[in-house]
C-alpha cells in the first residue's frame, strides 16, 4: 500500500494538471472534423486581455493576449478577418540587419535611420489574422498586461489554433 499511496501521490497532481489546462484552453480537434468554418466568431476582450473563440455560440477556446500599451491601443469594434498570413512579418516594427548581424534592434522602420549597407527586417508575426488596418492577431510574447505597438498578441499554441480553425470573413469583436 505505501507504494501504491506515493504513486498516486506524484500522478495526481500531474493529472490535475493537465486537466485544469484543458478547462482553460479547450482543445479545438473537434472543430476541425466539422469540416466548415462558418458560424465562428472570435471575441477580444481588452479588459480582461483575453480572446474567445466561438463556434455556433459555443465557446470553444480561451486564450490569454497582449493588446496595444498606451499611446498604440488596439482599436475596438466590430470587423472581420481580411488577411491571412501564415508566415507575415511587419512592414512597421523590426529590426536594421547586416550579414545576417542585428546592428539596430526594435527599430520603427517610419523613424529612419537605417545603418550603411543594411536592410531592415520586419518582426515575425506568425499566424496573422489581420482584421484592420496595420492590426491583427498573431502569435507573439504575452507578458500578462497590454505590450504590443497595437496588434493582439497570443501565445503560438493558440495562435495557431484560432489560425487554423477561421477563414476570412470571420467576424472579430473587439470591446474594452
Amino acid at each position: 500500500m505505501p507504494r501504491f499511496a506515493k504513486l498516486s501521490r506524484l500522478l495526481l497532481p500531474a493529472v490535475a494538471c493537465l486537466f485544469a489546462s484543458c478547462t482553460t484552453i479547450p482543445e479545438l480537434g473537434a472543430l476541425w472534423d466539422k469540416g466548415d468554418t462558418r458560424n465562428r466568431k472570435i471575441v477580444v476582450k481588452l479588459g480582461e486581455q483575453k480572446a474567445y473563440l466561438y463556434h455556433r455560440k459555443e465557446l470553444v477556446a480561451v486564450s490569454p493576449i497582449s493588446s496595444g500599451r498606451e499611446g498604440k491601443n488596439t482599436p475596438t469594434g466590430r470587423f472581420s478577418v481580411i488577411e491571412k498570413d501564415i508566415d507575415h512579418r511587419s512592414s512597421l516594427y523590426g529590426n536594421y540587419v547586416r550579414n545576417g548581424q542585428i546592428v539596430k534592434a526594435n527599430v520603427d522602420a517610419r523613424d529612419g535611420g537605417c545603418p550603411s549597407g543594411a536592410h531592415f527586417e520586419g518582426a515575425p508575426m506568425p499566424y496573422f489574422l489581420r482584421f484592420t488596418g496595420s492590426c491583427g492577431l498573431h502569435a507573439g510574447n504575452v507578458p500578462g498586461y497590454p505590450a504590443s505597438h497595437g496588434c493582439i498578441r497570443l501565445p503560438a499554441r493558440q495562435a495557431k489554433r484560432f489560425y487554423d480553425v477561421v477563414r476570412l470573413g470571420t467576424p472579430v469583436i473587439v470591446t474594452r
